[in-house]
């Protein structure tokens, strides 16, 4: 096995834009609102675009190299992790997400929609909105009808590199100009609340079932570590996944995890992956997959990274307390 980089899969959306032809020279024409560039979904599975499997379906190479690739605690689970680029050009849906109990009851089994946003790009006046301001169930379904939820909501301004942790049951949006990595359970499962008048379809009913009105959304403040050659900062850390950026200034040295599989996404710079067997080279904007057998890794260059998985909870917090201690 070797880091998997894949096609890009583009969707066009109502909010879509142009955006990401500012970091990728492969932007078909239109609107387009999100690059899924690592997805093994019913909707959409990435094409490997690299090495000895390129232009295998990932879900085939799942299926031929399960636990080599995967690990041995993710075999015989739905692929868990979906990773996107955002690129909007207007508001998207207020929307929100079921967890995984109320997704099961009523979406065909799919996954609830957990996820983390980091901020890749942003305009001076980009914005987010997270959560309500302290408003009843009853005062926000009004807010629906008479088009105000944002009256109710809260609105964030957003810079280059912040990260955000959006529970599922936490109500968002988010306005024009800014390019965002979009880490989240392997789910497609969205509930509009207000849709701005452009006439989608919306899930009123279910959206309030699942809004959890006492959830705030806040920017994350991130544990910072500093190393030789590298910095690396712990953002989020749940059943779901793990979220943990890298600056690497020179090189940083890793191993695989048998148990798991790594993806790492390029928010900033390049640089390359060096294994036992060769070298992948990556740039801002692409997502590496690290199979679970690659074994030992350098990764050298000038480059921010996120590093995303489905963690050991208890061994990672173990982790962060040892660097506490």
């Amino acid at each position: 096995m070797y880091p998997l980089k894949f096609e890009n899969i583009y969707f066009e959306k109502v909010w879509g834009s142009q955006a990401l032809s500012a970091i990728r020279d492969n932007i078909p024409q239109g609107g387009i609102g999100e690059s899924w560039d690592v997805a093994c979904h019913e909707k959409a599975v990435s094409i490997v675009a690299n090495g000895k499997y390129k232009g295998k379906r990932l879900d085939e190479l799942i299926e031929q190299k399960q636990e080599l690739l995967l690990g041995n605690k993710l075999v015989g689970r739905k692929f868990p992790l979906l990773i996107k680029l955002l690129s909007p050009g207007d508001r998207l849906s207020v929307q929100v997400h079921p967890d995984d109990e109320y997704a099961k009851k009523y979406e065909n089994g799919e996954l609830g929609k957990t996820e983390a946003w980091y901020i890749v790009e942003a305009k001076e006046d980009a914005y987010i909105i997270l959560g309500t301001n302290g408003c009843s169930k009853e005062e926000f379904k009004k807010a629906i009808k008479d088009g105000t939820v944002e009256k109710y909501m809260n609105k964030i301004n957003v810079k280059k590199g912040d990260v955000f942790y959006l529970k599922s049951g936490l109500i968002h949006t988010m306005g024009p100009g800014m390019i965002v990595a979009e880490i989240q359970q392997n789910s497609d499962t969205t509930y509009r609340v207000y849709d701005y008048g452009r006439g989608r379809k919306t899930h009123i009913e279910k959206a309030l079932d699942v809004i959890r009105f006492d959830y705030e959304g806040k920017r994350r403040e991130g544990l910072l570590v500093e190393k030789d050659g590298y910095n690396k900062i712990y953002y989020c850390l749940s059943e779901h996944f793990s979220l943990e950026v890298y600056d690497i200034f020179k090189n940083v040295m890793e191993k695989s995890d048998e148990d798991r599989f790594y993806i790492l996404t390029a928010v900033e710079g390049e640089g390359i992956i060096y294994y036992n067997e060769g070298k992948v080279g990556f740039k801002k904007g692409d997502s590496i997959l690290i199979p679970a057998a690659l074994g030992k890794y350098t990764i050298q260059g000038d480059c921010r990274l996120i590093k995303s998985y489905v963690p050991d909870v208890k061994t990672v917090e173990e982790e962060i307390l040892n660097i506490i201690r």
